[in-house]
């Protein structure tokens, strides 16, 4: 019995059997069969009604609130034959998230009720006859939306649970250019994780790690968008950002991104990034994000008090004062130390005067 998913790749490799080689078929599945994945980027808090409960509704006879009592659907959105329902608390970031999110399904259903879904929603089995959904959210709400939970469907249905089912997800999610931006990045940074479970079981085999470009490759993505990806998944607070409703192109915040590390590195002089100067650099860029203008960093500076004594400024501008009896350490001042330079000089005017 494997202990993890790290474990069944270092099986899977040493095996010499190939981490992309699932077997599947198409399958009509009742839409009541299936479940939803929590953990995907495109997940909807969401609870399913009857057909029956979802008429009444839509003939006015039966309430929202009464439909929320039913099926325990507070903080969820209710989903069923047309009519789907947002209970999160209103006007709240996951409300609005909820609310783009209904949006397209409901255009996606639109779309299905004329014409047949293109590329099925995928899934895997789990006990008690029950599927859950490997990639093709969306598209199942909106069948759901569009048909009732009796209905049958077309499904792309695995044998098991893909070994790299979050790397599946991503290489579907990175595909979509309808997505928002927030769910590709989330997709992103998990499909990663798996990344490195192959890493580390190739090491454990003797195997070196997978190259960038074998990286790219497995995620189904060029070596450019697959720098993009690495790029925007530095920093939280832009993964924060798409979250809380930002849409501008990964492009134009990429470029952001690092116009503030090249900034930062000169103002600083630096070359490698510690965790906090990164914490720092995040800071301006959810700044910029905002639309906020950089804020010019204070300059430390040393500081010559005013010299009222011609004689004073004579000596400093043609007098070595460090070979002057001063009492001061010239040598062993820090002079990347401003307040010891600073009260050095001090001194020396003192001296001079």
């Amino acid at each position: 019995m494997f202990s993890s998913r790290d474990d069944l790749i270092l099986a899977t490799l040493s095996n010499s059997q190939k981490l992309h080689s699932e077997s599947f078929e198409y399958k009509s599945l009742f839409l009541n069969l299936i479940t939803p994945d929590e953990t995907n980027a495109r997940f909807l808090p969401c609870v399913f009604i009857e057909n029956e409960h979802a008429r009444l509704f839509v003939e006015r006879r039966l309430s929202k609130n009464q439909l929320v009592e039913i099926y325990e659907a507070d903080g969820k959105v209710i989903i069923g034959k047309d009519c789907i329902i947002n209970c999160l608390k209103y006007g709240t970031s996951d409300w609005r998230k909820a609310n783009q999110s209904i949006e397209s399904i409901i255009e996606l259903g639109e779309n299905i009720s004329v014409s047949e879904i293109i590329q099925v929603p995928t899934v895997y089995p789990l006990e008690d006859n029950q599927y859950q959904i490997l990639t093709g959210h969306r598209r199942f709400f909106a069948l759901i939306y569009t048909y009732g939970l009796d209905h049958a469907a077309q499904f792309k249905v695995y044998d098991s649970k893909p070994l790299l089912y979050k790397v599946k997800q991503f290489q579907e999610n990175a595909s979509r250019e309808d997505l928002p931006q927030y769910g590709k990045l989330q997709a992103f940074l998990s499909a990663m994780l798996e990344i490195e479970g192959i890493d580390q079981a190739r090491l454990k085999i003797g195997e070196k790690k997978l190259t960038v470009r074998e990286k790219a490759k497995n995620l189904g993505v060029s070596m450019g968008a697959f720098d993009n990806y690495n790029v925007l998944t530095r920093y939280p607070e832009v993964i924060q950002a798409y979250e809380d409703g930002l849409s501008a192109s990964f492009v134009k915040v990429k470029k952001i991104i690092l116009e503030c590390e090249q900034e930062y590195k000169a103002l600083h002089d630096k070359k490698m990034l510690g965790v906090g100067d990164k914490r720092e650099i995040g800071e301006q860029i959810a700044a910029r994000l905002l639309g906020k203008k950089p804020t010019s960093a204070k300059v430390k500076s040393y500081n010559v008090k005013k010299i009222t004594q011609v004689d004073v400024l004579k000596k400093l501008l043609f007098v070595d004062v460090s070979t002057l009896d001063t009492n001061i350490d010239w040598g062993a001042l820090d002079w990347d130390d401003h307040e010891q330079v600073n009260k050095a000089l001090e001194g020396l005017l003192e001296k001079l005067s």
